[in-house]
């Protein structure tokens, strides 16, 4: 694609060139000569825009700008490099374009290059920066991949992309031939993705020695870095922040209080600067939101108001590329206050920020195999991670940072790093893929950090009932199949089982719903009885997933029948509903059923609203999610988990909930041990086709409760017929005892 316009930056005229006339004979002098003075840009073969110039001062300005010789030297001599350094230093940025320039002088014959990240709003933010600076364009020279959405060509240089991408990219690429340079960014992050290619990649480096790897990371993590690789070249870069810490000790008590009152008192000070506070959860955001809303009206005007950004985990976005909408009522109103619960990457390119408030404790998911539940538990947050937050604060003048705990608590009760999320997640997926990644004989995997034996055996035991192992504890044909889906295994299971049913037209939808974020909007404080208006003409008499299936039908009967996107998107609005999610399932959803087609899978007609496909979605939901059943143990909508004693209501939102009537036994897709224990997202069975779809083993190894009396009297009660079929069934794909089948390879 060709540049617009493009200036030639050594003259000092105004006068503009465009590419085509550069092949022409035709033309004036004057005007070749001025455009033999043009330089090239090595990347697409076009001169330079006035804007690259621009942007080239900008980046010579970053810290990291004076390590660039330094990191090419070692580059070219060396396999292994870490790059140290803060979140403002422009590491992310400028090294990924130092590389592409390295592949580019060796002629691109060892590969492209690939930089991961751990958030994909980061990958999306930094690609369109990057191609800026490059000064090519987004989706040719450089590109994203994110989850669900590929914005790339065969000839993209250089790719951002997710880790978690990265990683499924080894199950078909193992050795992943098509880049030269591979950097993993984010390393503190500690997601399991990221650990896992750091294990993985050792034995990668070894098999292509050509290949080059390298590492970006916070200063914290440097010396763990350095023992787990050896003694590779590290590049420090040097980025000191003239920030002013305010330890308030008392405040911790009441610190909801305290941020509101220190947001106030910022502003009424007249001092310029947007503010960004860190709270511990979600639920603190949507508080704070509506009691700074509420009381910005009280405030002067002649300060102009209170602009409130509330950022959700799932909506995390940097503020250096502001929507058209923020970016308009940012230019009418003085001030922002970004309310988050995040670590802060996300918010790491603004350089308005120059107040940050920072609770110092986070709720984090804790994943406890024995009860196969997260627990949402509220901690302090880790020295590195109040570090990142110290560091949004703008360099260009000084920052204030306010810490609502003591100097004694930082350094006494948060631990020097974030916990890796391998140590404190579900571990299923990822067994999965490595099970499937040792098929190309990379499955003995040298982890920073060893995952707990408990949640390993956990694992394993999980994907033996969902019938993704063999025998010898390999991965089995089904499981290979499962693999390919970019889901839970437990969703990959019932995707599989709606072929057998005939319904996959309806079990994709499910999948795609739940698997996008929340399609239910967040409500404006008395708004809950206009919602729970609306949302009523959705709701399905037979469960919340059926209710999904109706939401997904109407937002695609109503993108057909509109004439413009702005029509569908009142209509969310009319009926507070998230339109970007219904979005993103309706994307999941074609991804989903493109990778159904590509493996041939048997896909039928839908039949959406029978007697005999009601049945059959709840078959498939059953033979994914047997391990997540629960009972209403009093009718009074107290629900006992069936594999441990933790009790649970449904959601509020829950189509039982609404029109009261509670059924006996449910499956359910989320349940979290905090505040509420509620369950999400839940559809009516029967004990009956439970005992018929679970596997007699699983059943068998369930803890002694009054739920398994009952049914074992309904499996008491099936015809011996069908039961010893099942169990002849079960008795041919697994061996004698669950300790065989969970053997470690």
């Amino acid at each position: 694609m060709e540049k617009e316009e493009l200036e030639c930056p050594n003259s000092s005229s105004e006068k503009r060139y465009f590419p085509e006339s550069l092949d022409s004979s035709e033309g004036n002098e004057e005007g070749i000569l001025a455009c033999e003075d043009l330089e090239l840009n090595p990347f697409d073969g076009l001169p330079y825009s006035s804007r690259y110039y621009k942007l080239l001062k900008e980046r010579e300005d970053l810290p990291i700008w004076k390590e660039k010789y330094s990191f090419m030297e070692n580059l070219l001599q060396s396999q292994i490099v870490i790059v140290s350094g803060d979140a403002k230093c422009g590491k992310s940025s400028q090294v990924p374009q130092w590389c592409a320039e390295y592949c580019l002088s060796i002629h691109y014959q060892h590969g492209g290059v690939v930089c991961t990240q751990v958030h994909k709003q980061t990958v999306v933010q930094l690609a369109l920066r990057v191609a800026d600076e490059m000064d090519v364009n987004i989706g040719h020279e450089v590109g994203y991949m994110i989850p669900f959405e590929n914005c790339c060509t065969s000839e993209t240089i250089l790719r951002y992309c997710t880790d978690d991408m990265l990683q499924r990219e080894m199950m078909s690429s193992p050795f992943l031939g098509s880049y030269g340079i591979i950097i993993l960014d984010d390393i503190h992050e500690r997601s399991i993705a990221t650990d896992v290619l750091l294990g993985l990649l050792k034995d990668v480096l070894l098999a292509r020695p050509e290949l080059k790897l390298i590492i970006n990371s916070s200063p914290h993590l440097i010396s763990k870095l350095s023992s787990y690789y050896g003694n590779v070249p590290l590049i420090e870069v040097k980025n000191k922040h003239p920030v002013e810490v305010v330890y308030l000790s008392g405040a911790q008590k009441e610190s909801f209080e305290s941020i509101l009152r220190l947001i106030f008192e910022i502003h009424r000070s007249g001092e310029k600067g947007d503010i960004v506070v860190f709270l511990a959860c979600e639920q603190d955001i949507e508080k704070a939101y509506e009691i700074i809303c509420q009381e910005g009206f009280n405030l002067n005007p002649d300060l102009g108001e209170l602009v409130v950004v509330p950022l959700y985990p799932k909506e995390k976005c940097a503020l250096f590329k502001p929507n058209d909408e923020t970016e308009k009522r940012c230019q009418v109103y003085q001030r922002r206050v970004v309310l988050t619960a995040s670590s802060g990457e996300s918010l790491i390119w603004s350089n308005t920020v120059k107040f940050v408030i920072d609770v110092g404790v986070e709720r984090r998911k804790v994943y406890n195999p024995r009860i196969r539940a997260n627990s949402l538990v509220m901690q302090p947050i880790s020295q590195s991670q109040a570090e990142i937050r110290k560091q949004i604060l703008g360099s260009s003048s000084s920052g204030k940072l306010f810490c609502l705990y003591s100097e004694e608590f930082a350094s006494e009760d948060m631990r020097p790093l974030k916990p890796a999320e391998m140590q404190e997640a579900n571990l299923t997926s990822m067994v999965l893929f490595m099970k499937r990644i040792d098929i190309a004989g990379l499955g003995h995997c040298d982890f920073m950090n060893r995952p707990a034996p408990e949640s390993l055996m956990q694992a394993l035991e999980d994907l033996d009932y969902l019938a993704a192992l063999d025998n010898d504890g390999n991965l089995s044909e089904f499981g290979i199949i499962m693999s390919e889906f970019p889901l839970d295994p437990q969703l990959a299971k019932s995707i599989l089982a709606s072929c057998e049913f005939d319904c996959v037209d309806e079990m994709l939808t499910v999948a795609a719903m739940v698997t996008a974020p929340n399609c239910f909007s967040h409500l404006p404080r008395g708004a809950e009885e206009a919602a729970l208006s609306c949302w009523k003409t959705f709701l399905h008499p037979e469960g919340d997933h059926f209710t999904l299936i109706n939401i997904y039908k109407a937002y695609q009967d109503m993108a057909l029948n509109s004439t413009s996107e702005h029509c569908v998107e009142k209509w969310c609005h009319d009926y507070f509903l998230n339109c970007s999610a219904l979005r993103m399932a309706d994307v999941i959803r074609a991804e989903l059923l493109e990778i159904i087609k590509r493996i041939e899978l048997p896909y039928t007609e839908p039949a959406f609203g029978s007697k005999e496909n009601t049945l059959n979605i709840r078959k498939a939901l059953l033979s994914g999610y047997f391990m997540q059943i629960a009972r209403d143990v009093d009718g009074s909508g107290n629900y006992l988990m069936l594999t441990h004693k933790q009790v649970a209501q449904l959601h509020p939102l829950s189509c039982y909930s609404v029109t009261k009537k509670m059924p006996e036994w449910v499956l359910f897709h989320k349940f979290s041990i905090s505040d509420n224990n509620y369950i999400r997202i839940a559809s009516e069975i029967s004990p009956e086709l439970f005992m018929q779809l679970a596997p007699q083993y699983y059943f068998s190894n369930l803890p002694p409760s009054e739920s398994k009396d009952i049914l074992q009297q309904v499996m008491d009660h099936l015809s011996p017929i069908s039961t010893m079929k099942k169990e002849q069934k079960m008795c041919e794909k697994c061996p004698e005892t669950t300790e065989q089948r969970c053997t470690i390879q």
